[in-house]
């Protein structure tokens, strides 16, 4: 990762999780459920957990370290063996001679994640098991924050086996040392230590006022390296974004105000936390709203609140809890506002990721990464859960169930990804449907997040375990430009696919002066929406492209392929869809596109239906349409039984529910869907 910025450094630890490591350690073995509690297991995790005794280091320590000098942390990685056990890993390459890794046995971002498992396990159930276990590694992730210096507040990444702080990983991490500037595990370590203060804030208050002082030393940091451009706005390829999000990401920014906000909520008349708190969600909210509104829902990204300040052209499932973040912070500062672009997310997007075909890891912008991982399946839970208490709305307890129901078989392996009766969550699912059955540290931390809000939804828990096959889905497709049937122009393979902010798909097709191209969609019973993903100029740079789009003899869309100033972005231009005008129309399979200025590289065509479809089965059945069309529009569900019928407008509220009986129809207003349940 040696010169990658931090965003991708980031990409690439969340994919990591699909490669086999050096592995070292103890054995697990199966464990019973956790007693008490319908799916919640913590056995693995528990497993997981190791202890270390660090030297004296300047500038590093903990609660009580002088009386308890081990430290509990939980292996960054498991190893799946025979007979359905694992060895526990550290990240990267092991020294023999001196029992190192490259980069560590622990890192902070997972003992963070850990200790709010075991806070949220116990605020639920009331396990003391779990009330201990959060105290020891919330002791133990303590220890990474930097305590003086000119990097007071901030966070170390990695740790040793024997307890020996690793700042500089191999392959280099950004930043490097890794508590030099803001980070994700600074925003998770607020995350744990928010989280942390409220719960224990009035059963053990001397430890809770150790978390407080830890807390408001990593807002701090926040203030100085980030906050200190508060109220700027700096472009990114034409659009206007708030340049006060930590690592200018609203994901990392997001899990940073789930703790702020349990901590703000527990301590009221912490004035200066609050304002942080408060200047952190104003951020957020600003970009969401640069994306997840309703005038720009009908196209890409189709209501997302995008995760990175510096890119139009990404979004990825793994720590997408922007919305759960609003969600948190609306709830906290009393600013109903904030809600706004989460429920956006949540009754548009969250619908047209799933009858895609669920939670990719990244949409760069056409869906090129299509692993899928606990933490994405997680992030989608956790933020419609949250919309879903926020406003009552039984289209977002609907829509939960269907996306938990990944991990329990509704998925493109067909299989369970998580196990109640071991607590285990496998690694992710590769995008030709094989399952990598390692269980390290993250996926089965977000495996158990999602357990444990499940079990504090029962109903959602019921519909997610009892509809646990992926019968069918239609929806957003992918048509690669390079496939066009009759072509000018020239198909291009770059020689690296990341752009710097995105990444093309594959190949590309280049259109110069003269060339036109013919895509074949296949023949459909109903129109369909395309958007074009292309290269668009900075304005300024070139000769402006334009092409013309047409279906058979109709003209469908004429394209300008621009975009505004660079900014901030790492390249000048940018990779996005941008929306045809008119549908291809109904029984149409053909497409073509003609240069009209210009020149114009054309990465693939984004295909949705009309109305999309997802489709899940089991002991029970759960049937989801969704309207992208510009226009009110029937949908029929083909089924049979008694069941139930909820239809929702574009912001998710209720404006029909009815038994019915075999097939069903609904009238759906534009970007409105339903849900029948039997």
């Amino acid at each position: 990762m040696t010169n990658l910025p931090r965003r991708i450094a980031a990409t690439t630890a969340a994919l990591a999780l699909a490669v086999a490591s050096v592995t070292v350690g103890g054995m697990s073995a199966t464990a019973a459920p956790a007693e008490g509690s319908a799916l919640t297991n913590t056995a693995h995790l528990d497993y997981l957990l190791d202890t270390a005794a660090p030297g004296e280091v300047p500038g590093h320590s903990t609660y009580r370290i002088a009386e308890e000098p081990d430290l509990t942390l939980p292996w960054t990685y498991a190893d799946a063996r025979d007979g359905g056990t694992f060895e526990r890993v550290g990240g990267g390459q092991l020294d023999p001679a001196t029992g190192d890794y490259t980069q560590g046995a622990y890192n902070s971002d997972d003992v963070s994640r850990t200790a709010v498992v075991y806070l949220r396990d116990w605020q639920r159930s009331g396990s003391e098991e779990s009330r201990q276990k959060a105290y020891e590694v919330l002791r133990s992730l303590a220890y990474f924050q930097t305590t003086d210096g000119e990097d007071a507040g901030n966070v170390v990444l990695w740790m040793q086996t024997d307890g020996e702080l690793n700042p500089s990983a191999e392959p280099v991490e950004l930043p490097d040392p890794s508590d030099s500037e803001d980070s994700y595990w600074l925003a998770r370590t607020l995350w744990a230590f928010g989280e942390g203060y409220a719960a224990f804030r009035d059963t053990d208050p001397e430890f809770a006022a150790f978390l407080q002082d830890r807390l408001r030393l990593g807002v701090s940091a926040v203030d100085r390296e980030v906050l200190d451009r508060y109220g700027e706005y700096v472009p990114a390829d034409g659009v206007q974004v708030p340049a006060w999000l930590i690592v200018d990401g609203a994901d990392a920014t997001a899990e940073a105000l789930l703790g702020l906000s349990s901590y703000v909520t527990a301590a009221p008349d912490d004035a200066a936390v609050r304002e942080s708190t408060r200047r952190l969600a104003e951020g957020l909210d600003a970009f969401a709203r640069t994306t997840a509104t309703d005038g720009s829902a009908a196209s890409w990204p189709y209501g997302a609140v995008l995760p990175w300040a510096e890119s139009r052209s990404m979004w990825h499932a793994w720590s997408s809890q922007m919305t759960a973040g609003l969600v948190a912070s609306s709830e906290a500062l009393g600013d109903p506002a904030l809600l706004e672009p989460a429920v956006v997310d949540a009754a548009r997007f969250a619908p047209t990721l799933l009858t895609a075909g669920g939670p990719d890891n990244a949409w760069y912008p056409t869906p090129t990464e299509r692993v899928q991982i606990a933490y994405g399946a997680d992030s989608q839970v956790q933020n419609l859960l949250r919309v879903a208490d926020a406003t009552g709305s039984s289209a977002f307890t609907d829509l939960a169930g269907m996306q938990a129901a990944w991990f329990f078989g509704a998925n493109p392996a067909g299989e369970a990804m998580y196990d109640p009766a071991t607590g285990v969550t496998f690694d992710g699912i590769g995008a030709d449907g094989a399952i990598n059955r390692n269980s390290g540290a993250e996926s089965t931390i977000h495996g158990l997040l999602s357990m444990i809000a499940l079990d504090a939804h029962p109903e959602v828990a019921a519909r997610a375990t009892a509809t646990d096959v992926a019968v069918s889905h239609d929806g957003l497709t992918v048509v690669e430009a390079e496939t066009a049937v009759t072509r000018g122009g020239e198909v291009i393979t770059p020689e690296s696919s990341w752009t710097e902010e995105s990444s093309w798909s594959g190949a590309y097709l280049h259109l110069g002066r003269g060339d036109s191209a013919r895509f074949e969609l296949g023949r459909s019973d109903a129109p369909r929406l395309v958007e074009p993903v292309s290269w668009q100029i900075e304005k300024g740079t070139a000769t402006v492209p334009r092409t013309l789009w047409t279906s058979g003899r109709q003209p469908v869309g004429l394209l300008t392929h621009t975009v505004g100033e660079q900014g901030i972005t790492a390249a000048s231009g940018a990779l996005l869809p941008q929306s045809l005008q008119r549908s291809v129309p109904k029984g149409s399979g053909e497409l073509t596109v003609r240069l009209v200025t210009g020149a114009v590289d054309i990465d693939a065509l984004l295909v949705r239906p009309a109305v999309a479809r997802l489709s899940l089965g089991g002991d029970a059945t759960s049937d989801l349409v969704q309207n992208n069309s510009r226009g009110e529009t029937d949908a029929t569900v083909v089924g049979q039984g008694d069941g139930m019928l909820r239809s929702y407008d574009r912001a998710g509220t209720l404006i029909e529910e009815r038994a019915v009986s075999g097939d069903a129809t609904a009238r759906l207003p534009a970007g409105g869907f339903a849900i029948v349940e039997r």
